[in-house]
């Protein structure tokens, strides 16, 4: 595999990737607009996408009508390492980034504040809950490069930026209302939604807007319908800016979700549970900037999150281990905290110096209750405190000489159960840069970032419920109160291309590729041993005598520390636009391994290789999309069901008659394959993890103002 994904990306430097076709709509069909993204999440500083020394992706708002997204995985399908595990019977998303998921080691950030919500169970250890139809925006940098954003990201950072009044007004309106509307097939699919925004002065604004998506369960790619993957999500946002002073703005932040779902497999599953999860995301913050003030670029914000989920049992096997029908269980985090930071700029002689410095802060609160007591042992009550300090040191000579030093403290305390831990350490980080051509960038980096351990990791204890009544325990869960920190150690290469007027007047080609290897120290993962489990297939009279069966190898589980893991890979991610056509290929190959016991790491994502193609026509006010993606499993651990390989086509085409009415169409998963888009090691979770089969999406966005 890895010398096809040569091949891929040795393909790929020759065509590039995806157009602002709405931005460039006014434009004739010999001009060309390609609008160069800003970011400020690798180093806090605002710089353009691909000026960054760090694997950085944007998508905006012409790229999220164009993939016309149902859940966050497809905010990110044309992004080269970041994948998702995400089940169809539960709307929560798991981001993967590099290999690398779940408690924490990815920092997800919506509006400023951290999501840290977790429950144990067949999947993923890490779950937000967010409706992508109310994205303005999202931002990724892959790998502990930004330890200056928080604590805890050895995989990455992704942040988004929910909708606000700049993006419903154009420049000198006073109101304005966005609506949209999509319909999907697969077993009927509906999103509704209405943004509102009104700036009566300069001085302040306000911005409100809800959303309703529901769909039923949908066919994966063999025709099967998936159990419990239908849901009904409901959203809500509401900003209010204020500006009382020249270069201040105070931004006061609600978003809240509602979702109601069933998850389980019934046919498979020893359990089904109705669920009703609550989500709220409340922030504040205060920035000052001003150009001419060099001494102080202050950003500072206080956030809140809570996750409740409130989980009925309607399905499986019913007893006193695994609950009867109707029981109920509680999972609910509070995540509170605060991030303060300021840049001050300066020069001395033909250097410019730019110092950004600051401290962060949250914690989490997990309260579980269960009458069974089984998930309160798997996902444990307890409280975290994560806590750190940066300073970071950004160098620039001219044109071509780029420097990025930085040191993170991290610190942490946790305790539960009757148990407690804590460490702290300092990270380093620097990057070195050079630029010897306007339209050339290489760059070198070396990063460290720090997760201490979760609450679970640490604390769950008690033993796996049985499948039912009378039956013993699969295994038992053991705490690790020395269960060590994680430190990723990330060496990274990476190349910036950026070019117009190439072939022809107005043409312009972008590109990053990025050669990385993370080696983690003390990486934990999950262990089992003790002595072989022996029980009864299910609970009927004459049993035993009947013979019991060997269910497992092992009957004690820990959480524990891998002296070392490496995880190494390359991505690139580029794009062409011609004006009347445009061109964009990313790609990935990734290999991960516990060095000492040269074993195969889950969690690396299968090497993937996308293509996409575009036309405009008739004035750019219609523009037709296809995409292919190639992916293929080379190499996952024993015992695990996957899909070696994959190819999925999706066609977009968009009518845009004003910039203010957009009439669009999409058919994802034209060939209607069946896969399964990550390795799976429970038989009741395969139905859950298959993906859609084909569907066609219809929809119309509408917005005026005045």
């Amino acid at each position: 595999m890895a010398g096809a994904s040569a091949v891929a990306l040795a393909a790929a430097a020759f065509g590039l990737a995806s157009a602002q076709a709405a931005s460039a709509q006014e434009l004739t069909g010999d001009e060309v607009l390609m609008l160069d993204p800003v970011t400020v999440l690798a180093t806090r500083t605002e710089e353009k996408v691909t000026d960054a020394l760090a694997a950085v992706s944007a998508v905006r708002q012409d790229d999220l009508d164009k993939i016309m997204p149902t859940r966050p995985a497809d905010v990110f399908k044309y992004v080269p390492g970041v994948s998702f595990s995400d089940r169809g019977d539960d709307p929560g998303s798991s981001i993967n980034i590099r290999g690398l998921q779940d408690f924490g080691r990815v920092a997800v950030i919506v509006d400023g504040a951290r999501q840290n919500f977790q429950r144990s169970g067949h999947g993923s250890n890490g779950q937000f809950y967010l409706d992508p139809e109310m994205l303005a925006e999202a931002d990724v940098v892959r790998g502990p490069v930004a330890n200056i954003y928080g604590s805890g990201a050895i995989g990455g950072v992704v942040s988004f930026r929910t909708k606000d009044t700049d993006d419903i007004l154009r420049a000198g309106e006073r109101w304005g209302v966005l609506a949209n509307s999509m319909f999907a097939s697969n077993n009927g699919r509906l999103l509704g939604s209405l943004f509102g925004a009104v700036r009566p002065s300069d001085t302040y604004d306000v911005t409100v807007g809800a959303s309703y998506r529901t769909q039923s369960n949908y066919d994966n790619g063999l025709g099967v319908e998936v159990d419990n993957s239908g849901n009904d999500i409901a959203s809500g946002l509401a900003k209010a800016t204020f500006r009382p002073a020249d270069g201040h703005e105070i931004k006061i932040s609600g978003l809240t979700n509602r979702t109601d779902y069933d998850v389980g497999q019934t046919a498979a599953s020893a359990s089904a549970f109705d669920t009703k999860l609550q989500n709220d995301t409340a922030s504040l913050r205060w920035r000052y900037s001003k150009p001419e003030d060099q001494l102080f670029d202050f950003d500072g914000s206080v956030y809140w999150t809570r996750t409740d989920m409130e989980q009925t049992k309607v399905g499986g096997s019913s007893g006193p281990i695994t609950g009867d029908l109707g029981a109920k269980r509680s999972f609910k985090i509070d995540t509170s905290g605060f991030d303060l930071h300021n840049t001050t700029r300066f020069e001395t002689v033909a250097l410019r110096h730019a110092l950004t410095y600051g401290v962060d802060y949250f914690k989490d609160e997990v309260e579980t209750d269960d009458s069974t007591g089984a998930s309160d042992m798997s996902t444990p009550s307890g409280e975290r405190s994560v806590y750190g300090g940066f300073l970071q040191w950004k160098l620039n000579y001219s044109s071509w000489f780029e420097l990025i030093s930085a040191a993170r403290y991290d610190g942490y305390e946790l305790e539960g159960g009757g148990t407690s831990s804590e460490g702290d350490r300092i990270s380093p980080k620097v990057t070195l840069g050079i630029t010897p051509a306007p339209w050339f960038t290489v760059y070198g980096t070396y990063a460290e970032g720090y997760r201490a351990p979760a609450v679970t990791e640490t604390l769950v204890a008690g033993a796996h419920p049985g499948y039912a009544a009378g039956i013993p325990s699969l295994f038992t869960f053991v705490p690790n109160p020395n269960l060590r920190p994680e430190v990723g150690k990330n060496k990274e290469i990476g190349i910036n291309i950026r070019q117009d007027d190439i072939w022809r007047k107005g043409d312009a080609l972008r590109a990053k590729v990025n050669v990385f290897r993370n080696d983690i120290d003390d990486y934990i993962d999950m262990y089992t041993y003790g002595d072989p489990v022996t029980w009864c297939p299910r609970a009927v009279p004459g049993c035993p005598p009947i013979p019991l069966v060997t269910i497992n190898d092992y009957s004690l589980v820990q959480y524990r520390n891998t002296p070392k893991a490496r995880i190494e890979g390359i991505e690139f991610e580029g794009r062409y636009d011609a004006g009347l056509w445009y061109l964009g290929v990313t790609a990935q190959w990734m290999e991960g391994r516990d060095v000492i016991e040269d074993e195969p790491l889950l969690s690396v994502p299968s090497d993937k290789f996308t293509t996409l193609f575009g036309l405009r026509l008739l004035d750019r006010k219609l523009t037709l999309q296809a995409s292919w993606t190639a992916a293929r499993y080379d190499d996952v651990p024993a015992g695990y069901t996957y899909t070696e390989s994959y190819n999925l086509v999706d066609v977009y085409v968009g009518y845009q008659p004003t910039p203010d009415v957009l009439v669009h169409a999409a058919v994802n998963n034209l060939l209607d394959d069946y896969y399964l888009p990550y390795p799976v090691g429970q038989t009741d979770m395969i139905l859950a993890t298959a993906a859609p089969g084909i569907t066609y999406k219809a929809g119309l966005k509408i917005r005026f103002g005045g």
